[in-house]
Order: structure tokens, then C-alpha cells, then sequence
């Protein structure tokens, strides 16, 4: 596929003209320590650290950022100081440090929003982008203003997978299928994701899409989620007090809606939850407009 026409490739490069388009540039930091993050900022320096909110979007595992945040910049960028970094070993960011905490991810979001000058933010986490995000709630709970957590099973703990609540049984299959490298892994995805996923997609799409998106760190993504469940327990789990919204897809099929519930009972009266009727683990590329018209009410209050 890399000698011929890469839809996915396109694509790619459209979404990076879009969030050009919308007044961010691209930046990669060096946090130090081998430490390398990319990340989308505004593009007038003199917003950088402006009396202007800041706005942070975190997304989950997948392509990279660009692809799960397309549709909700344009809704955003006029009010707030927008910001949308990769992860570590996602995009354009990586380390040749042996961590693969959620705590490590939550630190370097936390050093490169300084970067910029931003002490305070909002904050939007998508699936693994919610584990981060409320990391940086609880360990940073001065940074944070308020939270979005969508379908984000903080809560699951480590038993879980063994008493059947998820469709996998092992680490190792979750992995398999969170960075497919077949084409029928990518289906597996595909399906887990959405209510309604595409059908009759050819497998060369999927296969140039795996090329393009999903053939870096692999080794290093399965070592980040082997760190994500390992002995977790609930009770381990910090509270945070910031305002938060959880958004989940009613038929999530990766991390069931019943996690949902029992990361709103966690979090308490701080906590507001709304369940999107018709909609997989894939809400914010599912049903957009729904995802954004909550982000609004909840974030522009």
C-alpha cells in the first residue's frame, strides 16, 4: 500500500489542513528525559497563557488526536484557547522512559500545558483520554476546572475482565483488537465501536488504514494497557471533586455502560451523567452532534 494512493494518508493530511484552518499550529515539545510530545496549540502566540479559558482535549486509543476531535474544534476555538496533544507513543509523541502509567501520561499533559503558560484548563477525555484526564484531576486538582469523561471505564478494576463484564477475556485479546493488525481485527474494532459500523468497507482500506495508523509502538501500546489494569481496584481509585460530566454511548460494547454508572456513584454529587441512546463506544464519531451539544451545555455554563 505505501506505493500507491493512501486514502488514509489524505485524510489525514485534510484533518491536519482543518485544525490549521481553525487557528492551531502543530508543536512538539521536549519535556526532557527522552521525553518528545506533540501537540495542537493556537496559533497567535499572544493567546498562549491569555486571559482566554483553555480548553484540552484528550483522545483515546485509535488513530491520533486529530481523528477524534475533527468535528469539535470549530465549536470551540472562538471561545476557548484550544489544546489537543497526543499522547505518548501516539501521533508524533513518544519517550525512551520505561513508564506506561496513566500517571506518567497525566504528568507530561500537565508539563506541556505549562509550557504554554496554561495553569488552569478544562479538560475532555475520550476512553483512554478519560483515564488520563482524571488522573490529572486528582493528582493536579488546582489545574482542573472542569471535566469530561467519555466512556472512560476509570472505574473497572482489575476482576472485572475475569467475572465476564467485557467481551474479551484477556489482556492480550483486548490488545489485539485495540491495535488491529489484521483487517479482520480491524472489523472486530469496528464492530465493538459502533452501533452501526460501515460494512463492505475492502480489506485494502483497513489494511492501508492499519499501515498508516496503526503499525508504530505496538509493543509499547500493549505495555500501556497491561499498566492500565494491572491491580487496579476501585478502592484504589482517588476521588475528585471538580465538576464532571460523563458522557457514555448506551451500547457500549468496550467498556459497558454499567461503568458509567458506577464512575458517576464514585464521583458523587459533583458528577452529572448522560447516556446517548443509540451509540457505541465511538459516541463522539457516532452521534457528533449530540456528543458536542452536551460539551457545550456542560462547558459553557
Amino acid at each position: 500500500m505505501s506505493g500507491c494512493f493512501s486514502y488514509t494518508a489524505s485524510r489525514d493530511r485534510l484533518y491536519r489542513y482543518n485544525f490549521r484552518r481553525s487557528g492551531l499550529r502543530s508543536v512538539t515539545g521536549d519535556l526532557g528525559d527522552g521525553t518528545l510530545m506533540h501537540c495542537w496549540v493556537p496559533r497567535k502566540k499572544k493567546d498562549l497563557g491569555s486571559s482566554r479559558p483553555a480548553l484540552v482535549l484528550v483522545h483515546g486509543f485509535g488513530a491520533n488526536a486529530m481523528w477524534q476531535y475533527a468535528d469539535v474544534l470549530r465549536h470551540f476555538t472562538s471561545r476557548f484557547n484550544v489544546y489537543v496533544p497526543d499522547l505518548v507513543f501516539f501521533g508524533r509523541s513518544y519517550t525512551s522512559r520505561p513508564e506506561r502509567t496513566v500517571s506518567f501520561q497525566a504528568r507530561c499533559v500537565k508539563d506541556m500545558m505549562e509550557r504554554f503558560g496554561v495553569t488552569r484548563m478544562s479538560l475532555v477525555g475520550i476512553s483512554y483520554g478519560g483515564f488520563v484526564g482524571y488522573q490529572v484531576a486528582a493528582e493536579f486538582p488546582d489545574a482542573i476546572e472542569r471535566l469530561v469523561l467519555c466512556c472512560a471505564g476509570v472505574c473497572l478494576e482489575e476482576k472485572d475482565l475475569k467475572e465476564g463484564l467485557f467481551r474479551v477475556s484477556s489482556l492480550d485479546e483486548a490488545a489485539e483488537i485495540l491495535m488491529p493488525q489484521t483487517p479482520r481485527k480491524l472489523r472486530q474494532l469496528m464492530r465493538l465501536s459502533f452501533v452501526k459500523p460501515t460494512r463492505g468497507v475492502p480489506n485494502c482500506f483497513l489494511s492501508d488504514f492499519i499501515h498508516v495508523m496503526c503499525s508504530e509502538y505496538v509493543r509499547e501500546k500493549k505495555e500501556l494497557i497491561q499498566a492500565l489494569l494491572k491491580d487496579r481496584r476501585l478502592s484504589d481509585l482517588p476521588r475528585i471533586t471538580q465538576p464532571t460530566l460523563v458522557i457514555w454511548g448506551e451500547q457500549d460494547q468496550v467498556f459497558p455502560l454499567e461503568l458509567g454508572y458506577r464512575l458517576k456513584r464514585h464521583i458523587g454529587e459533583g458528577a452529572e451523567m448522560v447516556v446517548i441512546k443509540n451509540a457505541g463506544h465511538a459516541v463522539n464519531l457516532e452521534k457528533p452532534k449530540e456528543f458536542i451539544k452536551h460539551l457545550k451545555l456542560f462547558l459553557l455554563h
